[in-house]
């Protein structure tokens, strides 16, 4: 199953556990993917018949060890390119999640070699995602999304969810990116010690070091 929509599916999976417990199902990852609840059953069964995936009917959906190393050379991809773009090009990191989307199906092994080594093997992507190596190895720390943090704590920020665009936008002018320091307050949080009023949903878009 050599595809882009293949690898699309694996990948998605694999990114909602990635900073937290609960696994997918078929309509989460329906609504991810903007694709049809019955379109996505299909596509489950061709992936379980594959061994990439396993699924029970009107359950979760778990990658196998096949089907993890596979999603992982695509997050590989897909945040090696985010970086580059952000180094490379002067792309903002609220500007390179769509052209990763295209690019991560076109790029050879080599060009991706060739990006991981220029850009000096980093282990992180703009957002604070881990970037997989090679061999497909993750590096991981202990965190807490910002929106379950109790008042009083502190920590740096780890990760910024990239999907929403403009609320990268609104979080860059905070103050709020990654490897900053925030602390929960009584009225909200403070960013490298000033206090700050975060936009709606901004909690559940930012994790901190636990």
């Amino acid at each position: 199953m050599a595809s882009p929509a293949t690898d699309d599916y694996l990948k998605t999976v694999y990114a909602h556990t990635e900073w937290q417990d609960a696994p997918i199902t078929p309509s989460v990852l329906a609504a991810k993917l903007g694709i049809a609840p019955s379109s996505v059953t299909e596509m489950v069964k061709k992936l379980a018949a594959a061994g990439l995936v396993s699924h029970v009917p009107y359950g979760a959906v778990r990658l196998t060890d096949t089907g993890t190393l596979r999603a992982l050379a695509m997050v590989r991809r897909h945040r090696l390119i985010e970086t580059w773009l952000v180094r490379e090009f002067d792309y903002g990191w609220d500007e390179v999640h769509d052209e990763a989307e295209v690019l991560e199906h076109t790029i050879s092994d080599r060009l991706l070699e060739g990006i991981d080594a220029r850009l000096g093997r980093p282990r992180f992507d703009p957002h604070g995602d881990a970037i997989p190596d090679a061999d497909g190895h993750v590096e991981r720390v202990p965190f807490v999304l910002l929106g379950d943090a109790p008042e009083g704590h502190t920590g740096q920020v780890l990760r910024v969810d990239d999907r929403d665009p403009e609320l990268l936008r609104a979080l860059e002018a905070l103050g709020l990116v990654v490897a900053a320091t925030v602390r929960v307050t009584p009225s909200g949080v403070e960013i490298n010690g000033t206090d700050a009023v975060l936009p709606p949903d901004a909690a559940q878009v930012v994790w901190l070091t636990a």
